[in-house]
């Protein structure tokens, strides 16, 4: 009985830490998510290298919009969770 319970209490413990991890989804959402932020990371500091103030302007919006696209693409992609066919189309989407 005893060897029954530690069984038990083995497999129950081995099925929560399979439970506890990421999601593919969630996985591909933080990588998305990070490459847009080094791309817009980059054009803030050639922002802040501009000749001149309609140049810094435009990248500025530049970086903006492509930390938006990130985020938008990176939630999309935890909604998709496990769902390997939605997370394959939502990260080859232009």
């Amino acid at each position: 009985m005893k060897t029954v319970l530690q069984a038990m209490a083995f497999i129950s413990l081995a099925a929560l830490t399979a439970c506890g991890g990421e999601t593919t989804g969630e996985r591909a959402a933080d990588n998305v998510e990070n490459m847009a932020d080094n791309q817009a990371d980059m054009l803030e500091n050639a922002a802040d290298n501009a000749s001149n103030e309609m140049v810094e302007a435009n990248l500025e919006n530049a970086a903006d919009a492509v930390r938006d696209a990130g985020e938008n693409k990176a939630d999309a992609l935890e909604k998709a969770g496990d769902n390997a066919t939605a997370v394959n189309a939502i990260e080859n989407k232009n």
